[in-house]
């Protein structure tokens, strides 16, 4: 059954009008409490993850639970139904494991923590925030097993609990969850730095009430959520078609050996709403690959993806959900059963990106984004330094952002905007290794009018004997690239050892042990190309060329001969002319490079790894195993 929400004061609030000068105070007010939530969390968690990296996201929503300033849209509503207890003044909840929550968190890695606002006896708000622990025990450091076969692999699962019961601390039940993990010291530090930032958003709101009213405070949201609605029902009218789109994307492996998996997304407009169906995903992986979405959660990615490409003046909240239907089968790689692996959904939930980006741009090319978002590689490093101190690092790299309609990828950019990396001089000062290289990887990004983002080339040199595990993605499956653009280069992991040997490693990895004086070069992808690279401003090729984005041979996909780092414009008018006369047809909108068939042929050659093997899928049991 559902939470049951106690309220001293069961009078309804009342509707307000509101005159649009309060609203704009009361909206930028929420804004910048978010904000502070974020600058909260940054100054009190201990985890390079969450202090360096900000993989944390902030959710400010209304008495209902509908988000009103946040990233991810609200899980509340999974946390409702799925909890079978009381939310009370003075209660503040934590809670990790995805089952509970209908996918809203997507592993168990995130930790959420989720405060309900009161004020004179009745629930005014919800204040929450997530973030990722570095680790929560199971049988690897860093708690993202990508051998996994079940969610009983990869940690602690904390259902919904109370770690504040009507004000009251629950020291034992913390104790308990620190109790599992290797980093207790950081996971304690995280999560009262959850805490903190729920808290200081909650003040906020408090005095927000204070200065307006409670019943204008909350006439505020909902007419925020109400303006949402309008808008996102002109953007659907105008840029969804009633004949059906269908786009398809694939993970490059499961890191067992098998793959590509297929998903696959179809949309249409029906009426004032948008259908999205994902018939024909994969079935779901008995490795952790798999992504448990949230349907709110995709409702608001596909929200969020229509405001930043149509309107991104607009504030995007919960208030449109009610206009989109998102329907995901069951058992699949995007809903899987209980109890599956989810630690390494990471490269489902960047192809998400991609595939929205693939669906909404093929009625209108000319705002269609090229393939990058794929995914957000991770490193582990593990071991015990001279010292006999257990040290533990967890690494968000990046790899290239798509080129897009206004202008190129960013090179070595995150998936999440909000996303920074870890400075080399922490990684330095706090883990034993140096870095021997940080640099953007020529040539990566695919050629186009506008330049996919090139990927990074970072070295690493390990001080102690240790382990690494590598989760990464789009080595196999290249980035694809857009209205005449080039697909973008594809991932690589090189394993120098001390003696010089080199060998290339896979880019999904376990337990991999390293020596001291060892080297691992971590190379990312880079984004797709968008436009015909034949229109690319040759003066800005050899410019790129000086900085070390693109190399000789590289500006010669552009079409421009380089001499000494000059354009020589009488080669290059005349290789431009061979290349479009080369050409069999108009440019394509999109360009996937070779077909897997083909793909698997050339891989172990063009890559130095075998062929990912045909994925096989066995009846799934709703059973623990």
């Amino acid at each position: 059954m559902p939470a049951t929400i106690v309220q001293s004061n069961p009078t309804p609030f009342a509707g307000i009008e509101i005159d649009p000068v309060t609203l704009d105070i009361i909206e930028n007010a929420l804004r910048n409490a978010r904000i502070e939530m974020d600058a909260t969390l940054v100054r009190t968690a201990m985890s390079p993850g969450i202090r360096e990296q900000g993989d944390a996201f902030p959710l400010i929503a209304d008495h209902q639970g509908r988000m009103i300033v946040g990233q991810f849209g609200s899980f509340i509503g999974g946390f409702l139904a799925g909890y079978d207890g009381t939310v009370e003044d003075g209660d503040l909840f934590l809670l990790s494991d995805p089952y509970s929550v209908e996918g809203a968190i997507s592993h168990s890695n995130d930790w959420l923590v989720l405060l309900p606002v009161f004020k004179n006896g009745r629930l005014l708000a919800y204040t929450a925030m997530f973030g990722h622990q570095s680790d929560i025990g199971g049988k690897v450091a860093g708690s993202m097993p990508i051998d996994a076969h079940s969610i009983f692999e990869e940690g602690v699962r904390i259902p919904p609990v109370k770690i504040w019961r009507k004000g009251e601390y629950n020291a034992d039940l913390v104790r308990l969850v620190m109790h599992q993990t290797r980093k207790p010291d950081w996971c304690m530090a995280d999560l009262n730095a959850l805490i903190a930032s729920c808290r200081v958003a909650a003040r906020r709101l408090l005095e927000l009430s204070d200065r307006f009213g409670d019943d204008l405070y909350v006439s505020a949201t909902q007419e925020l959520l109400q303006r949402n609605h309008r808008a996102m029902k002109q953007l659907i009218a105008s840029s969804i078609s009633e004949e059906p789109a269908s786009f398809e994307d694939y993970i490059c492996d499961d890191g067992m050996g098998y793959g590509p998996y297929r998903i696959k997304c179809t949309m249409r407009r029906e009426g004032d709403r948008v259908i999205l169906d994902f018939d024909g995903t994969d079935p779901q992986s008995d490795a952790s690959i798999n992504f448990y979405l949230n349907e709110n959660m995709f409702k608001m990615f596909f929200g969020i993806y229509m405001i930043m490409v149509f309107d991104p003046q607009i504030l995007f909240n919960d208030g449109f959900y009610d206009l989109i239907e998102v329907r995901i089968p069951e058992g699949s790689l995007l809903k899987p059963r209980f109890p599956a692996a989810l630690s390494g959904r990471t490269h489902a939930l960047g192809r998400i990106f991609d595939i929205l980006g693939g669906l909404l741009g093929q009625k209108t090319p000319e705002f269609l984004n090229a393939a990058g978002f794929s995914s957000s590689p991770h490193l582990f490093y593990s071991g015990v330094d001279a010292g006999g101190q257990w040290f533990q690092l967890f690494q968000i790299g990046f790899g290239g952002i798509p080129g897009r309609p206004l202008g190129d990828g960013p090179d070595g950019h995150s998936l999440w905007p909000g996303f920074t990396n870890v400075p080399n001089e922490f990684l330095e000062r706090y883990f034993p290794l140096r870095i021997e290289r940080y640099e953007t990887a020529p040539d990566s990004g695919g050629a186009g009018l506008h330049r996919g983002g090139n990927g990074i080339h970072m070295t690493y040199r390990f001080l102690e004997p240790g382990v690494i595990a590598i989760h990464d993605d789009r080595w196999f499956v290249p980035p694809w690239g857009v209205n005449g653009g080039a697909p973008g280069a594809r991932a690589r992991k090189i394993l120098e050892k001390a003696d010089g040997t080199r060998t290339i490693v896979g880019n999904k990895l376990e337990q991999l042990q390293v020596e001291a004086g060892d080297q691992l070069h971590y190379i990312t992808w880079g984004g797709g190309g968008w436009g015909d690279p034949l229109d690319r401003d040759p003066a800005l090729v050899a410019r790129e060329f000086r900085q070390g984005l693109v190399s000789a041979d590289g500006a010669r996909d552009y079409g421009v001969v380089l001499a000494d780092g000059v354009v020589d414009e009488t080669a290059t008018a005349a290789l431009r002319a061979e290349m479009r006369a080369g050409r069999s047809g108009p440019l394509p909108i999109f360009d996937f490079g070779p077909d897997i068939d083909t793909l698997r042929a050339r891989c172990e050659a063009e890559t130095g790894l075998p062929a990912p093997r045909q994925p096989t899928w066995r009846p799934q049991s709703a059973t623990a195993g």
